[in-house]
């Protein structure tokens, strides 16, 4: 499994957590790489938001996509 299948799959369940996390389904649990895993509770949501950034920013670098800059426009 290649880098960036690896994190598309942590991305997938990073947003599945956090789906479970927000309708309050649950405490959840997500597989880090090679760390083991960390659990969310509700009071966690953040963290779980930032590492779901985190792992779109880096599967972004993976595929060669930048991002966009942000346009000034003055008159």
């Amino acid at each position: 499994m290649t880098r960036i299948e690896i994190l598309r799959q942590q991305l997938t369940e990073a947003q599945a957590a956090y789906h479970e996390l927000m309708i309050g389904a649950r405490t959840v649990s997500v597989n880090v790489e090679g760390v083991g895993s960390t659990s969310y509770a509700q009071a966690d949501s953040t963290k779980l938001k930032e590492y779901i950034a985190y792992l779109e920013n880096e599967i972004s670098k993976e595929s060669g996509i930048k991002k966009r800059r942000v346009i000034r426009v003055s008159f």
